[in-house]
């Protein structure tokens, strides 16, 4: 069985010094040819230039022999963030999402390369190579992702001011602590017998059970969770709908969240901020979610702004990663037999960060395709902003 060039390595660096070591990966990044120094870096842990200098060493003619000089553990220079302690603090920053300077960012995303990056820090006067860089936000915990069902549409020229529209009107209401929220509707989810991803601790040779084919159960059919996610709080409120996503619904949801915790919390609160996806039952363009939110504003006297997320950005709603993900995480490998168990699975979701989710079902019927016409549209209250009044607009009760 042929060994890997992971354990490979593992097994022979304890037995060298550092100077053998370093000849003894660029002996094997050589071997490899193009991209075998990267290759060797990833699969040992040692630094590019470490590695080249050990190329340099192996194709010097006289080589230097023998190894007489072994450094002493904890000896040799200073990490570059040691050296710089600004560093660390000025390139997380960095890679906050569009504000890049508060490490209290409502929104966090990477979209900047690590050569974009080591030119932003040097304007800082902070000098640090793009592969230190990489090195760096990996010890960080950042990590390459991958493109998967991220891009919904083309890409708005002004994607990234909305992004920073976002976060200024976030940051905004979090100071004065008022309300800000996180609104979408999860993944459908078959209610029933069928196989959910992931896996769970089962006795060896025993898993569940479940349907082999995955046809909707017309006396259960399917749950609807429509997701609030209160990012100042770091709560979670999910309304499970037994029937359409409609703008109704999503509205109801929200209603349902301002009575059972929001109003609770924020109770001299007069206004409320909600960051929403662009398409959807709360999309932009949707009259009826509109139509809604006004009858909200009038039941409760409160003020909505709302924020839109631009087009193509939807997974990178702050709902999506700080509370869906850990539902689904939660949930894994079990089979949601009832309304009831998916119901219980998320109340009972929670994060060593803190997280709490509370979960109710709404029996209600949401009827869909409803028509509202431009006339409708025109009684509601709404302040659309100067930029981009169609994604960022306020809709103020009505005095009855």
């Amino acid at each position: 069985m042929k060994m890997s060039i992971e354990k490979k390595i593992e097994k022979m660096l304890p037995y060298l010094n550092e100077k053998q070591q370093r000849i003894y990966l660029a002996v094997e990044a050589e071997s490899i040819g193009f991209g075998g120094i990267s290759a060797i870096s990833k699969a040992s842990g040692v630094s590019r230039p470490t590695i080249i200098i050990g190329k340099r060493e192996i194709n010097e003619k006289k080589p230097e022999l023998p190894f007489d000089r072994i450094r002493k553990k904890g000896g040799g220079r200073k990490k570059i963030h040691e050296k710089q302690p600004q560093l660390l603090s000025e390139l997380d920053k960095l890679v906050e999402p569009v504000t890049r300077g508060d490490p209290m960012s409502p929104l966090r995303w990477t979209c900047k390369s690590t050569r974009q990056l080591s030119l932003e820090l040097s304007k800082k006067s902070i000098k640090v190579s793009y592969v230190s860089i990489a090195e760096i936000l990996k010890m960080m915990g950042y990590s390459l992702q991958a493109n998967s069902k991220t891009n919904e549409g083309g890409l708005h020229p002004d994607r990234d001011k909305q992004f920073q529209y976002i976060n200024s009107q976030s940051k905004k209401y979090l100071s004065k602590k008022k309300p800000v929220i996180s609104v979408d509707t999860k993944k459908k989810e078959l209610v029933g017998n069928y196989k959910n991803s992931g896996r769970e601790w089962e006795k060896s040779g025993q898993p569940i059970k479940v349907n082999v084919y995955d046809f909707v159960d017309k006396t259960k059919g399917k749950a609807v969770p429509y997701g609030i996610y209160d990012i100042g709080k770091n709560e979670g409120f999910v309304n499970v709908g037994k029937s359409y996503d409609t703008s109704s619904f999503a509205v109801a949801s929200i209603r349902r969240w301002w009575i059972e915790m929001g109003q609770p919390e924020y109770s001299k609160a007069k206004k409320l901020l909600i960051t929403a996806d662009g398409g959807g039952s709360n999309g932009y363009k949707r009259k009826l979610w509109k139509i809604e939110l006004q009858n909200f504003c009038n039941e409760f006297g409160i003020e909505a702004t709302v924020c839109h997320l631009p087009p193509g950005t939807s997974k990178w709603n702050k709902i999506e990663h700080r509370l869906f993900s850990f539902i689904t995480m939660n949930w894994r490998g079990k089979p949601l037999e009832s309304f009831e168990t998916v119901v219980s699975l998320i109340g009972s979701t929670t994060t060593s960060k803190g997280l709490k989710v509370k979960s109710a079902l709404d029996e209600n019927e949401y009827e869909k395709g409803i028509v509202v016409e431009d006339e409708e549209l025109e009684l509601v209250n709404i302040y659309p902003h100067k930029f981009h009044g169609e994604w960022n607009y306020t809709i103020k009760p009505l005095c009855v």
